[in-house]
């Protein structure tokens, strides 16, 4: 569909963004030919300070509630470690680092995130941890793609730690506020020069197909 796209603003720790995987799924096997493009919300990005008890159980309320209505699983475990901060930057940096350098491969490095953190209750602020979920998509893309092509693991951590990929990642975060946008998961479908928002907030893909194609349609 020529000038028509959609935008997908999210966060790879935003639970109700994990759960909305599987009505995006759905609704991207129903629009194989229209391109999504991710951009990095930065849920709690740059944050410092320690998570308290009272917050935790306030996201556990809400994993739960994402549970039930997607059917994803979620893990424990993930605010355990002493002294966690709950920093989205990193997470949001290592989409933004795949998206730049291995670009088909940026959606499946996302979900692949949310899923080390919700599912397996790994600790995705820290670099390592990162490196080891690229390295994982890299080893499932070994016969698949050219081995000049593969971005190694070295590599990632490398560009993942510049200055040009905290630059880019702080320029999604930025567009995100110019839009306006302040919750996630959001959904834009795009038709030549006009923005069209299909969702704000997890919607089933039935509900999503038709605003979308009611967007592609309008004048």
């Amino acid at each position: 569909m020529p000038n028509k796209s959609l935008i997908y603003v999210g966060d790879p720790m935003c639970s109700w963004c994990y759960g909305f995987g599987v009505p995006l799924q759905a609704l991207l096997q129903s629009l194989p030919d229209v391109p999504l493009n991710l951009v990095l919300g930065g849920l709690r990005a740059y944050n410092k300070e320690v998570m308290p008890d009272n917050l935790k159980a306030t996201i556990h309320q809400h994993w739960d509630a994402v549970h039930k209505r997607s059917g994803k699983p979620f893990g424990t475990g993930q605010f355990d470690r002493a002294g966690y901060i709950y920093d989205t930057e990193p997470a949001c940096r290592a989409v933004v680092t795949i998206r730049n350098l291995a670009p088909s491969q940026t959606l499946v490095m996302y979900h692949a995130v949310q899923h080390a953190f919700y599912a397996l209750g790994h600790d995705i602020t820290q670099t390592q941890v990162l490196a080891d979920i690229w390295q994982g998509i890299q080893t499932l893309q070994a016969n698949k793609v050219p081995p000049q092509m593969l971005l190694t693991r070295d590599e990632f951590v490398e560009a993942f730690e510049s200055d040009k990929m905290k630059m880019l990642t702080h320029v999604d975060f930025e567009q995100v506020q110019q839009w306006g946008i302040q919750g996630f998961p959001a959904l834009i479908a795009v038709n030549g020069e006009q923005g069209h928002m299909v969702a704000n907030g997890y919607m089933e893909a039935t509900d999503m197909l038709q605003r979308v194609q009611a967007a592609f349609t309008s004048n």
